[in-house]
């Protein structure tokens, strides 16, 4: 259900109910926070995420798995909601939840999500780099990286942003000199 619209109109409602509750708290930073870890924690998990999907784990075991995993550094709001969830069978959802919550988030704090494709891992120098040059480009107030590592750009990075992608890796740039040079034939 990952992506879909269905799972998107229903997301949504509760990530903005969770946004007007972080708000009327105070707490927008410190649960967008966690909604990140979560979310991060769904992505590196599929037996977590087959597990809360799962029509056939009863709710109670749900909700007690979720609380061990998640321990007591969570925040009572979210835990509260995700109980909520459990509660409205709405937890398969969570994952759309939590990417929609981000969204309103990063809406809130004028916050760009740029994806960043390089083929090793970026040292905090270059990451410095990489969020000045999104900033200057977005006019973002600020800037969260996704960093992915693939081998097969050769070198430097792909940036992408929403819909716009600036590729100056070593693979985009043979690939357009090949297009000039079968061009030009």
């Amino acid at each position: 259900m990952k992506g879909s619209l269905y799972s998107s109109q229903i997301a949504e409602p509760y990530a903005q109910a969770l946004m007007s509750l972080a708000e009327s708290r105070g707490m927008v930073e410190a649960i967008g926070e966690s909604i990140r870890s979560l979310a991060e924690l769904l992505e590196s998990s599929a037996d977590l995420r087959d597990f809360i999907a799962s029509p056939v784990v009863q709710d109670d075991n749900k909700k007690a798995v979720l609380k061990r995993v998640l321990g007591s550094e969570i925040n009572p709001f979210l835990l509260n909601f995700l109980m909520l969830l459990v509660d409205k069978r709405r937890i398969i959802f969570l994952e759309a939840v939590c990417q929609q919550y981000l969204v309103l988030w990063r809406e809130l704090t004028h916050t760009v999500l740029a994806e960043v494709i390089s083929a090793l891992k970026l040292t905090e120098g270059q990451q410095h780099s990489v969020t000045n040059k999104v900033k200057d480009l977005t006019g973002a107030a600020s800037v969260e990286l996704k960093e992915i590592v693939d081998p097969s750009i050769i070198g430097g990075v792909i940036i992408k942003v929403g819909s716009e992608v600036f590729d100056s890796s070593l693979k985009g740039q043979l690939r357009r000199i090949s297009l000039s040079l079968g061009g030009a034939v």
